[in-house]
């Protein structure tokens, strides 16, 4: 079930949803705004110009209040807003359609994982022959909640808990199976 803003307002009043910093502007009918935050991180190139899954990938982390992305360029960027979501409430990272229109690709990978504690990391792709300047602060996205059925037997607790600014792939600490 998606939780509506009377829902939402309830749970950010008596503690059992945290998002922080947040206006009551930013909830919406059926979903809370996220705003862009100041910290944006890029790939640094390696000397193979490959990268590889089982090695830390290096990236170049800057704080500003305005970025331009250049055409087909990818950066990772974060929410303003700090979250922590109870064992039983998942959450959709969604972009604006407004954005989107522009060919301003926001994704997280489209999923909050219940338990979760932290900044949400946004992955942007300009698709657009022109570059777009972001300004923090700005409504990216919304985060749309949705109850489940049960708390989580395993919440998560994973290597981007308590994330905080736009936190890069470690990708290289997951043990795959066999």
């Amino acid at each position: 079930m998606i939780l509506s803003d009377k829902t939402l307002m309830k749970m950010l009043k008596d503690g059992s949803l945290v998002a922080s910093p947040i206006e009551p502007e930013q909830i919406q009918p059926a979903s809370i705004d996220i705003r862009l935050g100041n910290t944006f991180s890029i790939v640094k190139d390696s000397s193979t110009g490959i990268i590889n899954l089982e090695q830390k990938i290096e990236y170049e982390t800057i704080e500003t209040d305005t970025y331009v992305l250049l055409p087909g360029q990818f950066v990772l960027a974060t929410t303003m807003e700090y979250f922590e979501l109870p064992d039983d409430l998942t959450a959709f990272v969604e972009g604006r359609s407004s954005l989107g229109r522009m060919g301003l690709f926001i994704q997280n990978a489209g999923w909050v994982d219940p338990g979760f504690k932290g900044e949400i990391t946004l992955e942007l792709f300009n698709a657009n022959r022109c570059a777009i300047e972001l300004k923090a602060g700005r409504r990216v996205g919304q985060l749309v909640f949705a109850k489940m059925d049960d708390k989580a037997l395993n919440p998560y607790n994973g290597k981007y808990q308590g994330q905080k600014g736009a936190t890069g792939s470690r990708v290289f600490m997951d043990k795959e199976m066999k």
